[in-house]
């Protein structure tokens, strides 16, 4: 006789929670210009196996190396660095660009079991990668032409009034002094016949794949622009007009993005100049001036940027700093 199986009670199926794989974190940092991310970022880079991705405008053209202040080659030996050197002069390139490169280099570091560090001063550059890069129609060597040659004739803050008049809520969100973002929400309308402000927003933060952790880095201003004086100084002792002059010949001021940077827009004017003493006088004051400026612009910007954790460094040290960094990196402070 065959053997009775033992009857069980039927118990009813319970419903399974799906539990998503937890985000790759990534590490972002950012802070006005010299304030130090170089460093940092090369001690974070080999603590933790990570590998720097470069969110500098400039930083990728070869040959604009002391002007952005790239990460000397001893630096780059140390750790392996991205999105730096991958142009000529002359070549375009872009915020829509970036932010499509970035994010494939970040998926080959993590492939490769790596931490991506994302290190820039570029507010503009970074919340493209965060966010998704701009809508709008790809650019158009000829109209945006046309339309810096009528920046440099009427100035930007005659372009701004105009952008105001078209599309007053896009106006709203930038400044009349920020000639890149006027000339091209005025390429974009000339190309779509659309207002900037009627094309979809970027992805919203929450739908990307990753766990940005982000640091705003910075002294206090005082000493933050006497490094900034020290940094200029220290630009021209290491041959930076000398750069500039191997640029141009190469065709710097075709590349007009690239030819309006802080210190090479100010550099440009002085080698047009009679380069007297008084000449040479001015222009060191004016790449000083601008810098400083730029700083306070990088402040503004990130200040609207709430995933940044701001970190004050005059209040650490190196290694306290790195620390801190790592901790959250690897614990996931809310």
């Amino acid at each position: 006789m065959p053997k009775t199986l033992p009857l069980f009670e039927a118990k009813p199926l319970q419903k399974k929670v799906f539990v998503p794989p937890p985000k790759k974190r990534i590490l972002v940092i950012s802070g006005p210009t010299a304030c130090g991310k170089t460093e940092i970022s090369i001690a974070l880079a080999q603590a933790i196996g990570g590998e720097v991705i470069s969110a500098d405008s400039c930083q990728v053209y070869r040959g604009m190396d002391i002007g952005t202040a790239k990460a000397a080659p001893e630096q780059r030996g140390l750790i392996t660095h991205h999105l730096i050197d991958i142009r000529d002069i002359h070549d375009p390139f872009n915020v829509a660009e970036f932010a499509k490169l970035a994010k494939a280099t970040i998926e080959e570091i993590l492939q490769r079991e790596n931490v991506p560090i994302v290190v820039g001063g570029s507010g503009f550059y970074i919340h493209a990668l965060l966010y998704g890069a701009p809508m709008g129609p790809p650019s158009n060597p000829k109209v945006r032409k046309q339309i810096e040659k009528q920046l440099e004739n009427l100035g930007s803050e005659a372009l701004y009034e105009r952008l105001q008049m078209i599309d007053p809520e896009y106006a709203a969100t930038i400044g009349e002094k920020d000639r890149h973002k006027i000339v091209r929400a005025l390429e974009i309308i000339a190309l779509s016949e659309k207002k900037v402000s009627e094309f979809p927003k970027p992805e919203s933060l929450n739908q990307q794949d990753y766990d940005f952790r982000c640091w705003f880095l910075y002294y206090p201003r005082e000493i933050l622009y006497e490094r900034i004086e020290t940094r200029c100084d220290e630009m021209l002792e290491a041959g930076f007009l000398d750069e500039v002059r191997s640029l141009l010949e190469k065709g710097l001021k075709n590349n007009t993005s690239a030819a309006q940077a802080i210190g090479y827009r100010q550099a440009i004017a002085f080698l047009e100049s009679k380069q007297t003493e008084e000449d040479l006088t001015q222009f060191k004051a004016e790449f000083k001036r601008a810098t400083r400026q730029f700083s306070k612009r990088q402040f503004t910007w990130f200040r609207k940027e709430p995933l940044f954790r701001w970190l004050d460094m005059n209040q650490y040290p190196k290694e306290g700093m790195k620390e801190l960094i790592l901790q959250d990196f690897e614990q996931g402070f809310p």
